[in-house]
């Protein structure tokens, strides 16, 4: 019988720059490519959100669509499979007799643990983890990784004046093993007809990559992204980085290709930049691990900040006493992405005005965002809330200065009716609540 490897896809949905697969090419054998969609993604967590709200899932759905009509094209076959990962993938390397699992390595801590698990019910089994959602490996780093620095600015520092090496992408293959068996019974067929700004899959990520490098908003780039509104004015690449659809180092590449034909300067450098924060909170996840959901953080002690319900619902919902905000979040409920500007304005409401547990915050962007990225999105909240990395103690971004700055005409706030559902009142007081004195 021929040797046969399974490979476990999840945010690497690309045939460009996935080491994974250039490896495998070659492979004299059979490959068994598989997704897992997880029953939890759609259960309600603590913080009254779930992982996966409808925007996130149809554009992962679009995204698994894309990637199996270009396997297809190649010979292969991608198997979708519902249910709880270290149970299916071990039963799969089980009943196909398959030596050898392969997987790129994650940053969850959850994702970790999942991976241990199939690797005790599976110990016959060899594992192999890639690191390719990030621009380095970590033996790539200046400083070994227990010495990741307390602070951004201190890492890209570090990261810059040394000669870290950033490989270039690998090509595309262009061909792959045969599969184990063929699957009749693939969920990802009845994909949801395309609504909204974004689509997903590899082939609109690089459609969206070479549209961006082929207009002059690279250079532009730095004094257009904190706009609140207006498609080109910041890259959207988060979009697909986030289920891997396309990689950090193609996109870092593609920066130098752009500086080299039309010049470098302040814009096309921020550009990296941003990278290497989205590089900085990668490794910040994986060394904070289990505290990057911790509510105290890396702090020695908790935020004082409380639950409310209602002034929860109202944040979710854009109902609270801040037209902008409640704009920001019609915006994120309606179409499932938010600028960045809307995020910190969103998340220092949440935080400051309103004084709620970030986590629940942190929870219901986890939800909607198509981009959502574990260690960013956490990392970020964390950093909002003054628990995190931030070397100030948190942020505060005003709504009145935010507002004038970004919307001083209400354009964006008459867009996404934020005035329409504004409430003067945080709190609502009912017949079941204790008296209170007039």
């Amino acid at each position: 019988m021929k040797k046969r490897v399974l490979y476990w896809l999840q945010n690497d949905l690309r045939l460009v720059d996935n080491e994974i697969l250039s490896e495998l090419a070659d492979f004299d054998g059979e490959l068994d490519l598989v997704f897992v969609i997880e029953p939890r993604w759609f259960r309600q967590t603590n913080y009254q959100s779930k992982s996966f709200g409808t925007h996130k899932f149809n554009f992962l759905r679009e995204s698994l669509a894309a990637f199996a009509q270009a396997v297809e094209k190649l010979g292969q076959t991608l198997h979708v499979i519902t249910g709880e990962p270290e149970q299916v993938i071990s039963q799969r390397l089980q009943k196909y007799e398959i030596e050898t699992l392969v997987c790129t390595e994650q940053v969850g801590v959850y994702e970790q643990k999942q991976l241990n698990k199939i690797k005790a019910l599976c110990p016959h089994v060899t594992v192999k983890t890639y690191q390719q959602d990030t621009l380095f490996k970590a033996s790539d780093l200046p400083f070994q990784l227990d010495n990741l620095p307390k602070n951004f600015t201190a890492f890209r520092k570090k990261v810059e004046a040394e000669p870290t090496f950033i490989a270039a992408p690998l090509p595309a293959v262009g061909h792959l093993p045969h599969p184990v068996q063929l699957c009749p019974d693939n969920p990802i067929d009845d994909v949801p007809a395309h609504s909204g700004s974004f689509k997903g899959g590899l082939i609109a990520a690089q459609q969206h990559c070479n549209a961006y490098f082929s207009s002059k908003a690279p250079s532009s780039y730095k004094e257009t992204r904190n706009e609140l509104d207006g498609f080109s004015n910041s890259t959207k690449f988060s979009v697909w980085l986030a289920g891997g659809t396309i990689s950090a180092k193609q996109l870092y590449r593609e920066v130098e290709v752009y500086e080299l034909k039309n010049g470098a300067n302040e814009s096309s450098y921020w550009i990296k930049f941003e990278l290497l924060w989205r590089e900085y909170f990668k490794w910040h996840a994986v060394q904070a691990g289990v505290k990057l959901f911790h509510f105290k953080g890396q702090k020695q002690s908790a935020p004082l900040t409380t639950f409310n319900s209602q002034r929860f619902e109202a944040w979710c919902q854009g109902r609270t006493p801040f037209a902008l905000v409640n704009a920001i979040m019609h915006e994120l409920n309606a179409t499932g992405y938010i600028s960045n500007r809307s995020r910190q304005i969103a998340a220092s409401c949440l935080v400051n005005e309103l004084e709620l547990d970030w986590r629940y915050g942190a929870a219901y962007f986890e939800q909607q965002l198509i981009d959502y990225d574990v260690a960013a999105n956490w990392g970020n909240w964390q950093y909002i809330a003054g628990v995190g990395v931030d070397p100030r103690g948190g942020r505060h971004f005003h709504i009145n200065k935010q507002t004038a700055l970004y919307d001083p005409l209400a354009r964006f706030i008459r867009k996404w009716q934020g005035d329409v559902t504004v409430s003067e009142l945080i709190d609502v007081v009912d017949a079941a609540d204790w008296p209170i004195a007039t």
